[in-house]
């Protein structure tokens, strides 16, 4: 049924439009979708003084709390329709400390290709993802060429101390983590994470922790270390043991 009437919805609107729309709702309701109570923890870690980054921003939701709650918020989304609809979310709410970067990431400075995969005639924003060996669904649908750059040589960035990270890039993030040693060394920012159950996540955990970093869930309110790999949770903070 949701297929349905997303597809429906695409076709009367427009894709552009049908994306608008829908940020537009989810703007008013994220705070009350329990799904999203891991985020809203994490928000809740920042400060007022500190700098964010959203890596994979898809339609700016949670790039538009970020920058309401931070210093400043760096927006990294590459997918050309995606990243207008975080522009106009930017101008509609006047968020001047919210920076749009239209490059992807990775552990190479190079051109890569990016799909918008489509489904059943629906077309998936928030599935797009770089086109790559390991990633093996949702793989039918847009092509798109972009710039991918390492984090760690982001020239936006330069001379900026990064305090926190919210990274979800469907399967990419060990490599957008590979590009970034530099700023996880010295920065040691506290980590938000959406790591599907499969190679990557494993590889994010053995990264992660041989830089210093502690695996942890939200469990009952508060966050737990994690003693192996649970296959029921997706939401992962990572956070240094020496901040």
């Amino acid at each position: 049924m949701k297929s349905t009437l997303q597809r429906i919805l695409q076709r009367v609107l427009g894709y552009d439009a049908y994306l608008w729309y829908f940020t537009l709702y989810k703007l008013r309701t994220l705070k009350y979708d329990k799904h999203e109570n891991d985020f809203f923890y994490f928000l809740n870690m920042l400060q007022k003084n500190h700098i964010a980054l959203d890596i994979g921003a898809n339609l700016g939701l949670m790039s538009y709390h970020l920058a309401k709650n931070t210093k400043e918020t760096f927006a990294f989304e590459p997918m050309p329709n995606n990243y207008k609809v975080v522009e106009k979310v930017k101008a509609k709410y006047n968020l001047d400390n919210l920076h749009l970067l239209t490059n992807a990431l990775g552990n190479e400075n190079k051109s890569i290709q990016l799909v918008l995969p489509e489904v059943d005639g629906v077309k998936k924003q928030g599935l797009s993802h770089v086109v790559d060996a390991k990633m093996t669904e949702f793989n039918d649908g847009s092509i798109f060429e972009t710039e991918c750059l390492k984090l760690d040589d982001q020239p936006e960035l330069k001379n900026k101390k990064i305090d926190a990270i919210k990274i979800d890039v469907e399967n990419f993030e060990y490599e957008v983590f590979l590009g970034a040693e530099n700023i996880l060394k010295t920065d040691k920012p506290v980590i938000y994470c959406e790591l599907w159950d499969n190679k990557n996540r494993l590889d994010c955990f053995d990264y992660l922790q041989s830089l210093g970093y502690k695996t942890m869930v939200l469990q009952h309110g508060k966050l737990e270390a994690i003693q192996s790999n649970p296959s029921h949770i997706q939401n992962f903070f990572f956070i240094h043991k020496h901040p």
